[in-house]
């Protein structure tokens, strides 16, 4: 039996979480929590623990670092809402085994538990694609030339659809250069990614 340990600020997710697991004789839930210091307290009866990772008190993050040395023993599977770059690589780097968004099917998350369990890496495939490209990446930072296009055109207040209207393109591939842009430059919107580009002598 799989001894699954609920982490989750919201109490409907946990109920919800819990209605998952509770019909099947492989797992038994033996606590939830509403925070990463609840987690710690209470993670040393669970083989696995789903954790969530924007939660007040203690972090997701911060929980998992601190399981990883106070129980090694016990695997974590964050189950989020986020997939951005500043979640999914600390959250790996502090230890978790996998990763996987609140949007996956019942059957994909029962199945991410069982791996878990097993010790194996269980990643939803955004997350997993996010991975690859920073694998991937020729250096941090590095724009490409359309990045640089659409950068240059945002720095002088073009709209997103004014920009695709331009270089030819869907305001969708816009968007999606944009989300690379913030990625490359450790920021979170437009005006950060124009002062960040300016500081690095991106922009003329």
């Amino acid at each position: 039996m799989i001894r699954l340990l609920i982490v989750d600020d919201h109490p409907i997710v946990r109920d919800g979480l819990r209605g998952v697991f509770a019909g099947d004789p492989d797992f038994e839930v033996t606590g939830e929590a509403a925070n990463g210091a609840e987690a710690i307290a209470l993670a040393a009866g669970a083989d696995v623990v789903l954790m969530d990772l924007r939660m007040p008190e203690m972090s997701g993050v911060e929980a998992i670092a601190r399981l990883r040395d106070v129980h090694p023993a016990v695997r974590v599977l964050v189950l989020t809402t986020f997939d951005t770059d500043s979640d999914v690589l600390p959250a790996i780097e502090a230890g978790a085994t996998g990763y996987l968004l609140k949007d996956a099917p019942r059957e994909e998350l029962v199945r991410a538990v069982r791996a878990a369990y097993r010790g194996e890496s269980v990643l939803s495939p955004s997350v997993a694609g996010r991975l690859m490209g920073r694998v991937r990446a020729p250096s941090p930072g590095a724009l490409s030339k359309r990045e640089r296009e659409v950068l240059a055109l945002v720095a002088d207040g073009t709209t997103n659809r004014e920009v695709a209207r331009r270089l030819f393109v869907s305001e969708a591939t816009v968007k999606t250069h944009l989300l690379h842009i913030y990625d490359k430059l450790g920021v979170r919107d437009r005006a950060a990614a124009v002062g960040e580009a300016y500081k690095r002598g991106l922009l003329p």
